[in-house]
């Protein structure tokens, strides 16, 4: 195992600093970034994906635990301190400097399954994990997502009906996929702090139920939660046939988003499908 100087040796030489614009927050805990990266399971010899390493925190850790680490990083003040840790493990580190919306992420792993944990940086996040659950191909290359996200989102994700945190996040997360509360992690734990506190969500993909088309669902959670203080009879009203096709299914009309649930919804994805 290689030898390693204090990650805040690392930035201190590199002189770096977490960029607000970019949404980073560095964590330096080197015992806690070990148990996010066990998180999974056992990562040897495993691909791994990870969005925004920065300094290379949590990057220590996965290689530490045996992983093939492709990193996508856009920060180039980060990329010297990233060399430095590809060296120290050597054939075990891959960078990109680039945008990891704008980036295939199949393509990049050469189309072999590949986990991804990442400290995301919060302005990109959602959008990201959004992009990995979408999409008609079921399951994905990805085998498991392990991330964090502020704790507000974390919540939004495995949230259940009849609360105000659950909406098109959860569902989303939740109809082909399980997705837990892996860990919850205290602002002070960053440097520098944020404003807020963070969570770590972990999701495996689950069984695609039948019939039932990835963009109907989006179109269906789009609207109803679009408006989600409506009655489903008008917040639906855009989508065609979605109205009566709730009624039929027994979902009353005059109830809201936040009350149906993610198997009520799969069913009126999989009746608009046909």
């Amino acid at each position: 195992m290689a030898d390693l100087p204090p990650l805040r040796e690392v930035i201190a030489r590199h002189g770096l600093s977490a960029s607000k614009a970019l949404g980073q927050n560095f964590l330096f805990d080197e015992q806690l970034l070990d148990r996010i990266a066990a998180i999974p399971g056992d990562l040897a010899g495993s691909q791994v994906l990870e969005v925004g390493p920065g300094p290379g925190g949590l990057t220590r850790a996965l290689l530490r635990a045996g992983a093939r680490v492709t990193a996508i990083e856009m920060d180039r003040r980060c990329l010297p301190a990233l060399a430095e840790l590809g060296e120290a493990f050597p054939g075990q580190l891959r960078v990109i400097e680039g945008d990891a919306l704008k980036l295939d992420h199949g393509e990049l792993m050469g189309g072999e399954p590949f986990a991804v944990l990442s400290n995301l940086p919060y302005n990109v996040g959602t959008a990201l994990f959004v992009r990995w659950l979408g999409g008609e191909e079921w399951p994905p290359l990805w085998t498991s997502l392990t991330l964090m996200f502020q704790q507000e989102v974390a919540q939004r994700i495995v949230a259940t009906p009849d609360t105000s945190a659950y909406g098109r996040l959860a569902v989303h997360a939740q109809w082909r996929s399980k997705a837990k509360m892996a860990m919850k992690v205290h602002r002070s734990a960053f440097t520098p702090p944020p404003k807020v506190m963070s969570a770590i969500v972990h999701v495996e993909p689950d069984a695609m139920p039948d019939g039932v088309s990835a963009r109907v669902l989006e179109r269906l959670t789009e609207a109803a939660f679009g408006q989600r203080r409506k009655m489903l009879r008008q917040s639906l009203k855009g989508v065609p046939g979605a109205v009566e096709a709730a009624e039929a299914l027994g979902i009353d009309p005059q109830r809201r988003a936040e009350t149906v649930s993610v198997a009520e919804f799969v069913e009126l994805a999989r009746t608009l499908s046909r």
